[in-house]
């Protein structure tokens, strides 16, 4: 008799229930049934890149169960979500895979990218369908990022702090994509859920050790142990150190987790603890070319491909967090979990720039001066002597602190025909954050340095509080054998509360605002046999404003990011509205291929626009943006090959009218036209061999279009100016492609070496592109005091990494 074509979802109910079976016999068949259901779960998309042994062809494949929340509850097999979930297996992201956990997402996974803004290997700007998990503040950030079911979104931007994510302790990672609701708050394009190993599933040692190009070292270290009486422990560490490829770019960073509990036959407990401290330097863009009559000519970056533009530019992370981790099972079908957490966080940065003060001088004054000193321009401002008194260099700090607490239940059921999720959240957030600024001079290679005689002044200051509470609902239910409807909804209530402190250490008056909303989504999923699933839904989310945005939001009293706060009147929430739609293939275990549509619509969405008459900016609603595309992806495994193919296409656009601050430069923005940093079309192309018996290669592709440079998005390279024609200049980011390699060697049963080669043929290429004016054209500071101004507008750029080699030594024991 033939198989069911159209089984009943696989829960991780089944899963438990099993394993509790086997308690009741003897621990033998309790371990059994523990490595059963461990192996059960191993996601047959993380398989795309993970070489694995010939097997019989009649082998099913594998079966990918996900959570339909990042909090614990039922998952679902993967194939009957009307979303795509792309995951990934911690080990996948050793030292043979990726240099971390951005590079990897980056390199295999379809619809993320990378923007090298700040030339740090842990400062990524991540954009996946053209939203963001960036590091830097003020980015609009449309991405939420859960650890262990704890929101690590920090308060006051939203970013993420990628350097305190403990990669050596990753179990799983999954990109969830559309603004799923259970997800919660910031969920505009999609959801990254990592879960962290423990000493049930990874018992052992293994110690991973590196050493490559820029003088990068880094070790991972992980231990775990269990018992038969349920108990268990994980620990996880990893240092890393290098000098960096780039100008005065060295980093450093430590970070450790540990985990302890115990597992019973109905109810499980454990402990978590997050630690680690960081210094990175992330030196930002850097010229290329400035404008030179009508055309152009070469600057810093084709001079020298490691120059910077002026420094220090470092940045000191901090992250402490504990969390507290419980589940019971009531039955074999019925479970609820709770979390309790708490953490807390601190970030000092020091960046050695252009004063503006000096930058707007060179600007007004560029006519020169006459004999007697006086200007020839009009609104210059200042004379020949009060002009040469200013300082170029400012050097600004920064001081933040912040500290969240939060506690989550969920409950999950599952009948014959229904898998119920169901949770509700409460986090309440607090911090505090000052900016300083104190004039200075650059050396001869543009380091800034703070003059002894001037004073630190406070730019500005912001202290305050936040609260978000969330209740969802989320069901999966199988109408018949083949068809699968999944609805859900999840309501946000957030609080953000405000008080502004002046440059002369006054406050202004406490502003508090609330937002509320109901977020549904409701799909479907259609088996139609022969390994073929259709599906397709729609989605809603919100986010709502930041700190840092309300704290720049009054045209009348705007700010130059990321300088200080000014003002924090009303901004409206942002809402999405996603659709999806696609198609799945898995043909037995060796062959999957996936297609997906996707339209999702921001209202009210929150950008940086141009104060009139002004080179200032604040945070505003625009009507409308839009990213919408296609995704698709496929592996397939030939004997001792298996080979990956990635693809994306995007169109990421704005809606409506306005103007846009980009810079120095006003855009005067409309319908259908391109965000910039957003590159329409990417490939990623994969390839793994099991050549020997121990030994691997594997090489990728990576290729990404042009993408248009912020300040260019209306092909103009200065705005235009009245009784001149505008000045025309196609200044977009080319497109590039670049081939890394890989290998290992399994040398023995504990032992393992590998190496890796990044950009195999050293191609020059920048991944994202910005206009501003050049207060340093050819590396030579301006100095209009002197000679008349010739700042000039160019080109600034982020340069990826040249040619890098990495070797490598794994143990285990």
């Amino acid at each position: 008799m033939p198989a069911n074509p159209f089984p009943a979802p696989l829960s991780q109910a089944s899963r438990h229930a099993a394993a509790r079976r086997g308690r009741r016999c003897s621990r033998a068949t309790t371990i059994i049934a523990m490595a059963a259901a461990v192996l059960a779960q191993r996601p047959a998309v993380a398989q795309q890149d993970t070489v694995a042994p010939k097997q019989d062809s009649t082998v099913l494949p594998e079966v990918l169960v996900v959570a339909t929340a990042p909090l614990p509850g039922i998952g679902v097999d993967s194939d009957l979500v009307p979303y795509t979930v792309q995951t990934v297996r911690g080990e996948q992201l050793d030292g043979t895979r990726a240099s971390n956990l951005t590079d990897y997402l980056a390199r295999n996974l379809a619809g993320v990218n990378v923007n090298d803004i700040q030339g740090s290997p842990f400062q990524s700007d991540i954009t996946y369908r053209g939203y963001r998990a960036s590091s830097m503040p003020g980015m609009p950030q449309g991405l939420s990022v859960y650890l262990d079911g704890v929101r690590v979104n920090e308060p006051f931007g939203d970013v993420i702090s990628w350097d305190m994510i403990p990669e050596a302790a990753l179990s799983s990672v999954s990109l969830v994509s559309s603004a799923n609701p259970a997800y919660g708050l910031n969920s505009l394009g999609g959801a990254l859920a990592m879960t962290t190993r423990s000493g049930l599933d990874s018992p052992g040692f293994t110690a991973d050790l590196s050493y490559g190009s820029g003088n990068r070292k880094r070790a991972d270290l992980s231990g775990g142990v269990r018992s038969d009486s349920g108990w268990h422990a994980f620990a996880a560490g990893t240092l890393f150190q290098e000098h960096g490829w780039r100008d005065n770019s060295s980093g450093r960073l430590g970070n450790v987790f540990a985990k302890a509990g115990y597992a019973g036959e109905t109810s499980s407990v454990d402990v978590s603890l997050l630690h680690g401290s960081s210094t990175l330097t992330g030196n930002g863009l850097v010229p290329a070319y400035h404008a030179s009559g009508n055309g152009t000519e070469a600057d810093l970056y084709q001079m020298n491909r490691r120059a910077v533009y002026t420094y220090p530019d470092q940045t000191r992370n901090q992250v402490t967090q504990v969390a507290l981790n419980g589940r019971h099972w009531f039955d074999d079908k019925t479970s609820a979990a709770a979390l309790a957490y708490v953490r807390t966080s601190r970030r000092d940065t020091t960046n050695g720039d252009v004063n503006p003060d000096y930058e707007t001088y060179i600007e007004a004054c560029e006519d020169g001066f006459n004999a007697d000193g006086s200007p020839r321009g009009d609104g210059c401002g200042v004379t020949r002597a009060e002009g040469a008194a200013l300082r170029p260099a400012i050097i600004n700090t920064t001081h933040m602190r912040q500290q969240t607490v939060g506690v989550a239940l969920s409950l999950a059921k599952e009948t014959e025909h229904h898998v119920l999720n169901a949770g509700t959240t409460l986090d309440r957030s607090r911090l505090t954050y000052s900016q300083y600024a104190q004039p200075g001079t650059f050396t001869d290679d543009r380091g800034a340095e703070a003059d002894p005689d001037a004073p630190n002044a406070l730019v500005s200051g912001v202290s305050g509080n936040a609260r978000t509470f969330g209740v969802y609902l989320s069901d999966t239910w199988s109408v018949t054998p083949s068809t699968f409807l999944t609805a859900s909804a999840r309501w946000n209530l957030a609080t953000v509360s405000n008080t502004l402190q002046n440059s002369d250490g006054s406050e202004q008056p406490r502003e508090s605002f609330t937002y509320r909303h109901l977020n549904p989504a409701l799909g479907l999923a259609q088996k139609l046999g022969a390994g073929v699933t259709v599906f397709g839904g729609y989605a809603q989310n919100n986010r709502v404003p930041t700190v840092l945005e309300l704290g720049c939001a009054d045209p009348a009293q705007p700010c130059r990011l990321p300088a200080g706060l000014q003002a924090d009147p009303y901004l409206k929430q942002v809402v999405s509205h996603a659709f999806e739609t696609g198609v799945r293939w898995r043909r037995g275990k060796d062959t999957e291929v996936t297609a997906t549509l996707y339209r999702i619509d921001n209202h009210d969405d929150i950008l940086f626009l141009r104060a009139p008459n002004t080179q200032f900016g604040y945070f505003a609603n625009f009507d409308r943006t839009r990213n919408q595309g296609l995704d698709l992806t496929a592996h397939h495994r030939v004997g001792d090959v298996t080979l990956r193919l990635g693809y994306s296409y995007l169109q990421a656009t704005y809606q409506a009218n306005g103007q846009l601050a980009a810079g120095e430069r006003t855009i005067d923005v409309h319908p259908g036209m391109r965000m910039a940093g957003v590159p329409r079309h990417t490939f990623k192309f994969g390839i793994d061999w099991q050549a020997l018996a121990g030994l691997t290669l594997g090489a990728d592709l990576v290729a990404v279009s042009s993408s248009v440079a912020s300040g260019n998005e209306d092909g103009l390279r200065s705005d235009p100016q009245p009784g001149q024609p505008p000045k025309a200049a196609d200044w977009h980011v080319p497109g590039y492609a670049t081939v890394n390699l890989r290998a290992a060697y399994q040398v023995s049963k504990r032992f393992e070496v590998y190496a890796r080669v990044a950009n195999l043929f050293d191609r020059r290429y920048e991944t994202y592109g910005q206009l501003a004016n050049n207060v340093f054209p050819g590396g030579n500071l301006v100095q209009p005091h002197v000679a008349p101004g010739d700042s000039a507008t160019s080109l600034f750029v982020a340069p990826g990494a040249p040619r890098s080699v990495w070797l490598g030594v794994v143990y285990k024991m």
